[in-house]
């Protein structure tokens, strides 16, 4: 029975968190805090802090994760599988039209129409992401820059475009750099 539930919660999370991972913790916390009572609250806020740090996407993360602590390996899977069941679906269905319909000049014009607002979509991300690490999640003030971090990234930017290093060392670098000049200066920012 236990199966089930978590196949028919998570699958509800997979189909209707539109928008990412992000937009899915509320259908989780929906689900697994007040639905079922699977985790407290304090469990949940850890399990979104554990679903971020690990490497895939959080909402597939978050379903493992309650799935392998509410039933075990079988749990895991079942959620895991049940939370990206609804994607697959409508990934494969949207290829098979895209593939059979290419050709037609509407669906052209659509994906036309569509590229502007993802680009902008992406940018105002990129944007708000490049506010906070600049300034720090402040308002925009040249004394709450962070200089680290700027030349941080440019430094990494040219090891990149120039000498093509792998991008994976490169981050675990800048993170590193990042780390020591930061205990230099006084200690980690907030």
């Amino acid at each position: 029975m236990i199966y089930i539930q978590l196949f028919i919660s998570f699958l509800q999370v997979g189909l209707f968190s539109i928008g990412g991972g992000y937009a899915a913790m509320p259908l989780i916390q929906s689900q697994v805090v007040e639905t079922h009572g699977w985790l407290s609250m304090n469990e949940f806020i850890n399990l979104i802090t554990i679903a971020e740090m690990t490497p895939g996407p959080i909402g597939v993360n978050a379903a493992s994760f309650v799935g392998t602590r509410i039933a075990g390996m079988g749990g895991a899977i079942i959620a895991t599988f049940a939370c990206i069941l609804p994607s697959c679906f409508i990934v494969s269905l949207l290829a098979y039209i895209y593939g059979r319909y290419k050709q037609v000049s509407a669906l052209q014009n659509i994906l036309a129409c569509l590229r502007p607002a993802i680009v902008a979509l992406i940018a105002s991300a990129g944007f708000s992401i490049l506010g906070t690490v600049v300034f720090n999640g402040n308002h925009i003030q040249l004394s709450s820059v962070d200089w680290i971090g700027i030349g941080t990234f440019i430094v990494a930017f040219i090891v990149l475009r120039k000498w093509k290093w792998n991008p994976i060392l490169v981050m675990s670098l800048c993170g590193v750099v990042g780390l020591g000049l930061n205990l230099l200066m006084g200690g980690i920012p907030k």
